[in-house]
């Protein structure tokens, strides 16, 4: 994959949607929650106003509906702005 976002977007690649409830029930994919965590892939150069805090390698908070989802090579994506994480996990 060879995706360099822009400014000060970041590239995320969102971690598996839970495959079973806490009972043991199998989800149907219409069912299943939006993972809310992530792990950064790529990040843009930042703006002269907005440095980049990020970094490839880190794990990710971001809200429910952050981001552009996109399919590259059948696996999904998010690319949004960097203000739309809401906490990096150590």
């Amino acid at each position: 994959m060879n995706i360099k976002p822009l400014a000060d977007r970041v590239l995320v690649q969102p971690d598996a949607a839970e495959e079973k409830s806490a009972g043991g029930i199998i989800l149907p994919d219409s069912a299943k929650e939006k993972p809310l965590k992530g792990k950064v892939l790529a990040t843009g150069d930042g703006t002269k106003d907005e440095a980049m805090v990020v970094k490839a390698g880190d794990a990710v908070l971001y809200g429910k509906y952050a981001g552009t989802e996109i399919e590259v090579e059948g696996e999904k994506y998010l690319i949004m702005r960097q203000s739309d994480i809401l906490a990096i996990v150590k």
